[in-house]
């Protein structure tokens, strides 16, 4: 039992996550959250306004299982595969992470200085929000997909824009890490 309520090794689930992906080559499909969001999309009749979302939503109808799957599994995960134990962070982030505001750092995935619905509700967290929703749509539109479709289809299938896009995903994160979260949270 100790086992399960532990993060799982690369030697678990990267087999994983191998064996899902060579199922998804083998019937001839691609894995992708952000394509799930244009599905969404088209359902709700955005076909309406922009040829973008005109297209057989049905055919993709199987890829709505994998969001479904990450939220039945994100759920058993934190219920009943959790033991609730602080996250190991090395101690200089939790003194970096300190130095920005973030009291705790660590005792929690999803820190109260940014989750909490007083922050969401407030206009700073409203404002980044916004900011990074617009960001992120507009960053997986022109990447032609999202991190994971990109870092584990793409590169499973040898792709060169997915390498350079992931390379991109990459240097953004090391980005907003140094430069633009102290300038939030500073």
């Amino acid at each position: 039992m100790e086992f399960i309520l532990q993060p799982w090794p690369w030697y678990v689930s990267g087999p994983l996550i191998a064996i899902v992906m060579f199922s998804l080559i083998y019937f001839g499909k691609t894995f992708g959250m952000s394509s799930n969001l244009r599905t969404l999309c088209t359902i709700g009749g955005a076909g309406k306004y922009s040829d973008f979302f005109r297209f057989d939503w049905k055919a993709q109808r199987w890829n709505l299982t994998v969001v479904l799957g990450a939220l039945i599994g994100g759920f058993i995960a934190v219920y009943l595969l959790s033991d609730h134990r602080p996250i190991a962070l090395n101690p200089q982030t939790v003194a970096d992470l300190s130095e920005l505001g973030f009291k705790d750092a660590g005792q929690s995935l999803l820190p109260p200085e940014i989750y909490d619905w007083d922050y969401v509700l407030s206009i700073k967290g409203m404002g980044i929000l916004i900011i990074a929703g617009f960001l992120v749509g507009f960053g997986t539109r022109y990447a032609g997909g999202c991190t994971s479709g990109h870092a584990i289809t793409g590169l499973s299938n040898f792709q060169l824009p997915s390498l350079i896009a992931v390379i991109g995903f990459f240097i953004g994160g090391l980005l907003m890490t140094h430069f633009l979260l102290p300038l939030i949270f500073g």
